[in-house]
């Protein structure tokens, strides 16, 4: 049971009189509790295509959808799954990247009934068909280049159904995926049922009808990142991805059928998902849809395209500052760009606004949050460094790290947790691991963060990634901080080693420009006279080249901590 301090916690006040600290900094147009619609996570579309039927919904390449032929296609494609045999509650996997197929199958299996799959294209073959068993999903949707990873595997779907783009490239991109597709044996299906998507969804067949489920009905289940050989999977429900896709909405000024949304983030993860496909069509906005992110290429979409906004993540925005110094492209169509996934530097947020004339706050979510929780407020508030204020609905808490049950006053550095209309229904056919994520109805995130006076979060490290050595805690990101300021370091990663007298050693990773004349000696110096003698690297490797990193731009501390 939490115990709630009165006198301290913000959360005391939300649940006696429905206010907290934050509410004072709302932006004037976000009103701090929304009513929800009481429809599946589909009607998003449905309520688009209405508003806005001739409106441009997506665009990738030279195919354009408008919001009507998105919802027919969609439609389509929920006769075609129902056709197939999916039933309510059966689960399906999408394989593909950001492309109109990806809306028109998760929007078609919703209204079907079905629950999404998300399978990534970053996987290996292993790891799919874990959780096509994992989820006992029978039918996959995939790219023809990504079928291998669905027909190698030992646990396999009965059917798949094959998407290609090959049609959307010009003739030397043709050529160079079709020997790709050769490469991979994109066309070997080893006895599994397939056919072509697109072929199927030109049969008319009528529409059994919509699928209308309580908000609680499964939707979309994604394995979450982990140190596990199998990492758990997350369940959202239709009133998970609707509340949301409501609350971001809301956040942005209600704004409809104004905006160009750049959709580079993989749909495959939830803040794509979310960012993207629910929130951008609650917007109805026109959907910007490139498969994978390329500096040159994106830079090129937004001076063509002119979006407005665009969901990103750090190291999308480090490397298209590097980019446009190289070749300036012009940006200044952007209004927002919100980053997330990763800890965002505020000099690579600093370059980029200055770049594109445009603002840059920084968000914070996870995947058992829909996944967004806070972001920093659009009315010019946002404080550099601060993941913002929590979104509409959205109760935090900053905890005791060690019990979780005493809340911490402002300043003070405790776990995250989190209660509203976004958090998980939990994991996937794993009760275990629900519970100890979720007490008494609140989210425990793993993160350490504190909150200021005002009410503004701010990370301060994950608590799993806290380095505790001779009794004195070490918080990675202040080492980091320190580090990257040293001439020639262009990366930093600080983790924790084990140590049979100090309990843990702080071991820093260093990529360089030039390892051959890079000087340590030099850099034992300035880490002596701006560390703290427990804070200082015991430790130190030297690199050339990049960190390893997941694709949202998070540093792979397990593989650093076991190299």
């Amino acid at each position: 049971m939490s115990i709630v301090n009165e006198t301290t916690s913000p959360i005391a006040r939300t649940e006696r009189e429905r206010t907290a600290p934050w509410l004072a900094h709302y932006p004037f147009c976000v009103p701090a509790k929304l009513d929800y619609p009481e429809e599946p996570v589909w009607w998003l579309l449905t309520r688009a295509a209405e508003m806005f039927p001739t409106r441009i919904a997506c665009q990738h390449y030279d195919l354009s959808l408008t919001y009507a032929e998105l919802a027919v296609a969609a439609r389509k494609a929920a006769s075609m799954f129902q056709r197939l045999g999916v039933t309510p509650g059966d689960r399906v996997g999408l394989l593909l990247p950001n492309t109109p197929e990806y809306l028109i199958a998760a929007y078609g299996v919703w209204m079907a009934g079905g629950v999404v799959v998300s399978l990534s294209p970053l996987s290996v073959a292993e790891e799919i068909s874990h959780l096509v068993r994992t989820t006992d999903c029978k039918l996959v949707v995939a790219l023809d280049v990504l079928t291998p990873l669905v027909t190698t595997g030992v646990y396999r779907p009965d059917r798949v159904l094959v998407c290609t783009i090959a049609d959307r490239l010009s003739l030397l991109q043709r050529a160079g995926y079709n020997a790709l597709l050769w490469r991979r044996g994109g066309r070997q299906f080893h006895g599994i049922e397939h056919q072509s998507f697109n072929e199927l969804l030109d049969a008319e067949t009528p529409l059994a009808g919509l699928f209308r489920g309580d908000k609680n009905t499964p939707a979309f289940i994604l394995p979450t990142g982990g140190t596990t050989d199998h990492p758990k999977a997350v369940t959202l429900s239709h009133g998970n991805l609707l509340a949301n896709a409501w609350q971001i909405y809301h956040w942005c000024g209600e704004r409809t059928g104004r905006d160009t949304l750049l959709a580079v983030i993989p749909f495959f993860h939830s803040y794509g998902l979310t960012t993207c496909v629910t929130t951008g069509i609650a917007m109805g906005a026109t959907l910007v849809l490139h498969h994978r992110f390329q500096p040159a290429k994106v830079l090129e979409l937004i001076e063509t395209t002119k979006p407005t906004v665009f969901p990103a993540v750090p190291a999308m925005l480090r490397a298209l500052h590097e980019q446009w110094q190289k070749q300036p492209r012009n940006l200044k169509s952007l209004m927002w760009v919100i980053s997330g996934g990763a800890p965002l530097e505020p000099a690579v947020a600093e370059a980029f606004a200055e770049a594109a004339r445009c603002r840059v706050v920084e968000g914070y979510g996870l995947s058992e949050a829909s996944p967004v929780t806070h972001v920093g407020p659009l009315d010019g508030s946002a404080r550099s460094g601060f993941i913002g204020l929590p979104l509409p609905d959205t109760e935090a808490r900053i905890v005791d790290a060690e019990s979780g049950l005493f809340d911490l006053p402002a300043g003070e550095v405790g776990e995250l947790v989190i209660r509203g209309p976004q958090v998980m229904q939990g994991y996937w056919n794993d009760v275990e691991q629900t519970i100890g994520a979720i007490r008494d109805g609140w989210l425990f995130t793993g993160d350490l963060a504190k909150f200021d006076a005002d009410g503004f979060f701010q990370i301060v490290d994950r608590k799993k990634d806290l380095i505790i050595t001779s009794g004195f805690n070490v918080y990675p990101s202040d080492v980091e901080s320190v580090l990257r300021k040293y001439p020639g370091v262009t990366d930093v990663a600080v983790v924790g080693v084990p140590d049979p007298h100090k309990g843990e050693l702080v071991k820093a990773v260093l990529a360089v420009e030039n390892k051959a004349k890079f000087r340590q000696h030099g850099l034992e110096q300035y880490i002596a006279e701006h560390l703290a003698h427990h804070k200082r690297p015991k430790v130190i490797e030297v690199c050339e080249g990049d960190l390893p990193r997941n694709f949202l731009g998070k540093v792979l501390r397990r593989k650093l901590r076991d190299a």
